[in-house]
This record gives structure tokens, C-alpha cells and sequence, in this order.
């Protein structure tokens, strides 16, 4: 499985968590799994241990961009951007193995493929706030 598959992964379960209780994601990450079944059971583990990662962080990555985006709350954000905002802002700021730069393109590119025709442009607007930080 390569980088951008385990993020796209990771994504459409990052998305999930808009729709289900804490208490169901355990379900929607067996189901998620089940899916998947063109990758092989460790995949399935890479991609369930990503997103727990990135679960565990949400308060303080949704007060990172909370205040990064100036007139944008994640309350109001589109469910697709947002997740694929809280991605990217997990990688910036808790992955040091992934530079800033690849980080937003990713974070673009799964915009361009998922999101609105405005979502990449949103996405990369909102992601530009964390370059100062780099």
C-alpha cells in the first residue's frame, strides 16, 4: 500500500466520524475493513492505526485550524473538506515524516478527487495558514 492509498484510506474513515458516535466508529472501522478486501489484513492495520492516530488528536487539530482559518469554524466547513483538512493538519503538525508541502498537494489532490469544484482551492487556503508555522 503506498503513502497516498493508506491516506485516501484513511480519509473516507476520517469522513465516517462526521455521521457515527464515538461509540460506533469501532463498527464503522470492522465494516471499513470488509471493504477493503483488495489489500491484505496488515493494510487493513496500517490504515486502522493511522486513523486512531488521528482520531486521538481531533480536539487539538480542530483548534489548530479553528484558529487557522479566519471566518471558517470546522462547524461550518463542508464534511469532505473537513476531513480532509483534519488529515492534513494531523500530518503538518504530528508526522514528521511528511513535509509540509506533500502534505497540502495530498491533502489538494484528495480535494480535487472528492470535494466540490471550490474544495481544492478551500482546502489549499485553509492548509497556506500552517506555512508560517513550517
Amino acid at each position: 500500500m503506498t503513502r497516498r492509498e493508506l491516506r485516501d484510506s484513511v480519509f473516507k474513515i476520517l469522513f465516517r466520524v462526521e455521521f457515527y458516535d464515538e461509540k460506533e466508529l469501532t463498527e464503522q472501522l470492522e465494516l471499513f475493513g470488509e471493504e477493503l478486501d483488495h489489500i491484505k489484513d496488515h493494510e487493513v492495520d496500517m490504515v486502522t492505526e493511522r486513523f486512531q492516530d488521528v482520531y486521538s488528536h481531533l480536539p487539538e487539530i480542530d483548534e489548530a485550524i479553528n484558529g487557522a482559518a479566519k471566518g471558517w469554524k470546522t462547524s461550518r466547513m463542508g464534511k469532505v473538506d473537513l476531513a480532509i483538512i483534519r488529515l492534513a493538519v494531523y500530518e503538518i503538525l504530528f508526522d514528521d515524516d511528511i513535509p509540509f508541502k506533500v502534505a497540502v498537494n495530498e491533502a489538494v489532490e484528495l480535494a480535487k478527487k472528492y470535494g466540490t469544484d471550490e474544495s481544492s482551492s478551500f482546502v489549499n487556503g485553509v492548509l497556506a495558514k500552517f506555512a508560517k508555522n513550517e
